[in-house]
């Protein structure tokens, strides 16, 4: 076969692309500091990064999940704090208040504390956390209930709002209004609170002056101190677990991250040793190259 000077530029010029296309692939490695710029370039290493890009994700959405519960637990702990606050000095106004020896103004200053107490209850009843009431389960835009403990809105002991908080794994995060007011029993809207009716019965005996009955209310008062406790402690609980998940997750982030950046980044002294290499291998070819096509007409007549 006679080889033609048009095929020996061809073949140069296949050759130069060739080793110009390895030496722009380390360049582009340096450049974005990644092993490769399009899936064709190593489709295993591009399959495994879609993979891990994934988990990362996933694994900040659920911190981000964690997060938001905590804060809304939060509220809801610090909250039931001030409901206990509250339900001690109703206990120690009807400590007072079963004293014989008190005065008919004294009973009424007592009975005015604790009609203040009662409007403070229903106000923490109506907590909100970004601008959802944390006690009206499903319902939260609207109130708990009005100022005199009356219910507005159906509620139910199972409307427990879930978070996930990883694969397969979520934990309720709000109190419902049945559990805490209602002693754990559903209720319907118009319906009056057991622990607001409770305080509605400590004040109808102040008011009457009855100390045998304001003393009679005392056991009714710590059952529902005692229940503000019960609640107060599983979501102690739950904010424990969440501590712990988020750890867990920090710790899930910080070996998806090194493994994807042990899929993808590229090893920079690796990737200057090959570039210096494909451009000395270039201008080795270009050197060549120019060797190798034969003497034109010109050259004759220098």
């Amino acid at each position: 076969m006679r080889i033609t000077n048009n095929m020996l530029i061809n073949n140069m010029l296949s050759n130069l692309n060739t080793n110009l296309t390895r030496m722009n692939l380390y360049q582009n490695q340096l450049a974005t500091g990644k092993k490769i710029s399009l899936p064709s370039d190593d489709p295993i290493v591009a399959s495994r990064a879609l993979k891990l890009r994934t988990d990362v994700a996933e694994i900040e959405q659920y911190k981000r999940n964690v997060n938001d519960a905590t804060s809304w637990m939060e509220i809801t702990e610090t909250t039931l704090a001030q409901m206990g606050e509250v339900m001690k000095r109703v206990k120690e106004l009807a400590v007072e208040g079963s004293n014989g020896t008190q005065t008919p103004e004294e009973l009424d200053k007592i009975n005015q504390e604790v009609k203040q107490l009662k409007t403070q209850m229903t106000h923490l009843a109506n907590t909100t956390y970004s601008g959802r009431y944390i006690f009206s389960g499903y319902k939260t835009d609207k109130p708990l209930m009005d100022e005199n403990g009356v219910f507005q809105i159906d509620i139910a002991d199972n409307e427990q709002i879930h978070y996930e908080i990883g694969i397969g794994d979520d934990i309720n995060i709000n109190v419902t209004g049945a559990d805490l007011f209602n002693n754990g029993t559903d209720a319907a809207a118009n319906d009056t609170s057991s622990l607001i009716s409770t305080f509605d019965a400590l004040i109808s005996a102040l008011d009457s002056g009855d100390n045998t009955a304001v003393g009679n209310m005392l056991t009714q008062i710590d059952a529902e101190y005692d229940n503000i406790l019960r609640v107060r402690s599983g979501v102690g609980a739950r904010m424990n677990r969440l501590e712990l998940t988020s750890n867990r997750l920090d710790d899930d982030n910080i070996n998806f991250t090194k493994l994807m950046s042990q899929n993808e980044d590229v090893d920079i002294a690796e990737a200057i040793m090959n570039l210096i290499n494909e451009e000395n291998v270039y201008r080795a070819s270009l050197s060549a190259g120019a060797k190798v096509i034969q003497p034109s007409l010109i050259d004759f007549l220098r």
